[in-house]
């Protein structure tokens, strides 16, 4: 969730046998927490699932080895282990992913679907399992491809998040094709078809401002509730770029020290603007109070702040804090 412009000369665009070979440890780890032995998936394969995940995350931008770790510790690792297991055609984890997402995917057609008003169950139902043939890597002839849909899930989200963001975009794409073979021969002049009136451009998330604006307020209340020594260890290993031994150099202790302390404030950090998020804001100075949001929505705005978020952490760090706050 804190990214900042990344300032080190090392760059994420390695090999996948540099990548290996620079996180071995760490990869081992997240292979065990990920589940992945259950899913009968080998060490290379998630590994390249991780690395095409932090490929995207920092394209075009150089940062830290300590940068991409912490990236990497925060990713929704089951659910990756998942996505691979079905993108490479295990039977178990397609059985597991049908039983456990499809009554997920429906209820979020049936919403989508009464957003744009065309909403019933047959419709909601053939939207919904529209996606399990681009998600096993059929195309729309019937052809196999060479890989799914799940090859661009990173992990980044919940799994079911990405997945009611791919059926909303799927849905939008429905309207832009109806509306452009809609004939207009038959329409009286300086008249639209009904049908292309009714939908218009339609985005994907018309709230998406709106809760970044709410994560912005959320995150900097947060931060000003640290203390000054965890604003620091940010400020260090997030706008100076120092590695773990770098700061424990400076603050005089382990970097195993280090690594635990920013895990927690990161973590406390995620607590605050979670339960900021779902507490909304009551009206100040005649302004309008922001009602909560739901476990789905707050989903929603994490993953729009790895995808394009600019939030201004220098700023924020540099707000007085409270000087006995507890992590």
């Amino acid at each position: 969730m804190l990214e900042t412009t990344p300032m080190s000369p090392e760059s994420v665009s390695e090999s996948l046998t540099a990548f290996l070979t620079q996180h071995n440890s760490l990869l081992q780890h997240l292979y065990a927490e990920a589940g992945c032995a259950k899913w009968r998936i080998s060490h290379e394969r998630f590994a390249e699932a991780l690395h095409r995940s932090v490929e995207k995350r920092f394209r075009g931008t150089r940062t830290s080895v300590p940068g991409v770790e912490a990236y990497l510790k925060i990713l929704h690792l089951q659910d990756l282990a998942l996505a691979c297991a079905c993108g490479s055609g295990n039977e178990a984890a397609w059985e597991f992913f049908v039983a456990q997402y499809r009554p997920e995917l429906r209820a979020a057609a049936r919403a989508i679907l009464r957003a744009s008003g065309a909403g019933d169950e047959a419709r909601a139902e053939e939207l919904a399992d529209s996606l399990y043939a681009e998600l096993y890597g059929v195309g729309p002839t019937g052809s196999v491809r060479q890989t799914s849909l799940f090859k661009y899930f990173h992990g980044r989200s919940k799994l079911s998040t990405w997945l009611r963001s791919v059926l909303a975009q799927r849905h939008v794409d429905a309207l832009r094709t109806e509306r452009r073979m809609v004939s207009l021969d038959d329409q009286p002049e300086g008249t639209l078809p009904s049908r292309l009136a009714q939908t218009g451009p339609a985005p994907v998330d018309p709230h998406r401002a709106r809760y970044l604006a709410l994560l912005d307020a959320a995150l900097a209340a947060a931060l000003a509730r640290l203390t000054p020594r965890e604003r620091m260890l940010l400020s260090l290993f997030y706008l100076d770029q120092l590695t773990l031994a770098q700061i424990g150099r400076t603050l005089h202790e382990h970097e195993s020290t280090v690594s635990r302390q920013l895990e927690r404030v990161r973590g406390r950090l995620r607590e605050l603007v979670t339960e900021s998020l779902r507490s909304g804001r009551p009206a100040e100075d005649g302004g309008r109070s922001e009602p909560g949001l739901d476990p789905a929505q707050v989903e929603l705005v994490f993953e729009y702040a790895f995808e394009d978020w600019a939030f201004d952490l220098s700023r924020a760090l540099s707000r007085g804090g409270s000087d006995g706050g507890s992590t």
